[in-house]
């Protein structure tokens, strides 16, 4: 998660533990490690120095910094539970020296100009409403010749949300920022960054999330229920239900970025 307006985490324990329960110790997004691969699909991160934006509770970090063999990994967060989660999975890992998590108020990234060969993103900057600020920032941070690999939550046009997708959004309750993959292009664009992509995944996430839908009601409701609670349990069912539809039609539509920011090689 990047940026939100609330006073209290979005993701608290409670998410953190349900989201666990669903996507994986760890991870706040769906898909596991084999969505993430994808997402780097290409790429040699090896004795790179990566930053994960909107890390989370660090399961995606530990995974690239495990499989994919760079000089480090840093991840950044605005909140301060998942963070706290993510220096705690860190140590268990034994990878503490390799990984660092980070974690600061909304705004100007906490880094220096040229920091980072390549920052990756999963579904965190669906949480920031100004996306030429974000990319402004992400193309500074990057060094010439970086990449940039992301997923994000999108909307399938820049108009006003149907009425089922307003439904949706007030189910989720958080700080979504939704814009079209034209937009995030032009973001991009306008911050620098050549070679831009966009690959919508819905067709992928509208089928995994009606078996994420059928497993909570079904082989997952016992342990979620242990987890969070029936209540917190029935209302992301809600929300799932809510979700369905918008995947279904389209409007919701999960996308893959990549670009890349003019210059010399990456060392």
């Amino acid at each position: 998660m990047i940026e939100t307006s609330a006073q209290e985490p979005e993701y608290d324990e409670a998410a953190i533990r349900f989201l666990g329960v669903l996507w994986g110790e760890g991870y706040l997004s769906p898909g596991g490690p084999e969505e993430v691969d994808r997402v780097l699909a290409g790429l040699d991160l090896s004795g790179k120095r990566i930053l994960d934006l909107g890390c989370g509770a660090g399961g995606i970090t530990l995974h690239i910094a495990q499989t994919y063999g760079p000089a480090h990994m840093t991840g950044f967060d605005v909140e301060l539970p998942v963070i706290e989660r993510a220096r705690l999975a860190a140590k268990r890992a034994r990878l503490a020296a390799d990984v660092s998590f980070v974690q600061a108020a909304p705004g100007k990234l906490p880094f220096a100009d040229a920091s980072f060969d390549i920052v990756f993103s999963k579904d965190a900057l669906v949480h920031v409403a100004d996306k030429e600020a974000i990319f402004r920032e992400i193309f500074r941070v990057l060094k010439p010749g970086g990449t940039f690999a992301a997923s994000d939550w999108m909307i399938g046009h820049d108009g006003e949300p149907s009425p089922d997708m307003r439904d949706y959004l007030a189910a989720e309750g958080l700080s979504f920022g939704m814009a079209s993959a034209s937009r995030y292009l032009s973001a991009m664009q306008v911050a620098g960054f050549i070679e831009t992509r966009a690959d919508n995944r819905n067709g992928w996430y509208r089928e995994v999330a009606r078996q994420e839908l059928a497993r909570l009601q079904g082989t997952l409701h016992a342990a979620a229920v242990e987890a969070v609670g029936e209540a917190y349990v029935a209302k992301n069912i809600h929300t799932w239900t809510a979700m369905q539809k918008v995947l279904d039609t389209g409007e919701h539509c999960p996308t893959h970025l990549r670009g890349e920011k003019p210059g010399g090689n990456v060392s």
